[in-house]
């Protein structure tokens, strides 16, 4: 059951990935911000999709950094529960994906990334959901949700016996996940800090086929969302 599970999990991972390069609009002259860009890699696919050269990116890990920056983003080393070192009105492209739940201070998060968007402009955010099946069935047996297992430092897949992260080594506190949204919760979060829900796309609805998570986004595992700065 678990290597199916896994399997499903890496597909809708793809799909995911999809999805995001999916939402994103032509403009040779956008400037590109990805929070929490890695190595990049995932950046310099953004910004070839978009037809731009303009990427950024904030990384808090220096050895993603130093990669980064080989691969030709301008990056800042940050703390994204912090306020950013940008100017207002700065981006006309921002892409968050699976770094929300990592935060304590999203509140801080959301409102920067509404202060250095230009108006018009719009962010992509991807994250897992706390509605997905996988996630319902897992509270119901009374197990710790699946993507909730890696908060701890100390050791992956506590509380859920087919944890999907089970395996993994101890890592860098700042890949624990914090807290996970629900559809509901997101999408009026989102509005909260005044942005416009433009699209919402979704990937996998494991235990079910990967392809249901777009037609039922209400609990498909990663959800993702393209809100726009309105103009004013």
């Amino acid at each position: 059951m678990k290597k199916y599970l896994q399997r499903l999990y890496k597909t809708a991972e793809k799909s995911n990935y999809e999805n995001i390069y999916s939402l994103l609009e032509k403009n040779i002259e956008a400037k590109v911000l990805d929070l929490g860009c890695d190595d990049g890699a995932v950046s310099l696919k953004i910004a070839q999709t978009i037809g731009t050269k303009n990427i950024f990116g904030v990384e808090i890990v220096d050895e993603k950094i130093k990669i980064a920056e080989t691969n030709g983003i301008i990056v800042k080393k940050s703390d994204l529960n912090h306020k950013l070192d940008y100017e207002n009105i700065f981006f006309d492209v921002v892409v968050v994906n699976q770094v929300i739940e990592h935060l304590y201070n999203s509140d801080v998060f959301l409102g920067e990334i509404y202060r250095i968007l230009k108006p018009g402009g719009y962010a992509i955010i991807s994250t897992e959901n706390a509605s997905s099946w996988c996630n319902i069935l897992a509270s119901i047996l009374g197990w710790q949700i699946f993507s909730l297992t890696n908060f701890s430092s100390m050791k992956r897949g506590i509380g859920n016996p087919l944890a999907l992260q089970k395996n993994f080594e101890p890592q860098n506190c700042s890949w624990n996940h914090i807290r996970i949204y629900n559809f509901r919760g997101l999408k009026e979060y989102c509005e909260l800090f005044n942005f416009k829900i433009e699209k919402i796309k979704g990937a996998g609805c494991f235990p079910l086929p990967n392809f249901i998570g777009n037609i039922d986004k209400t609990h498909c595992h990663f959800m993702t969302f393209k809100i726009k700065k309105q103009l004013t």
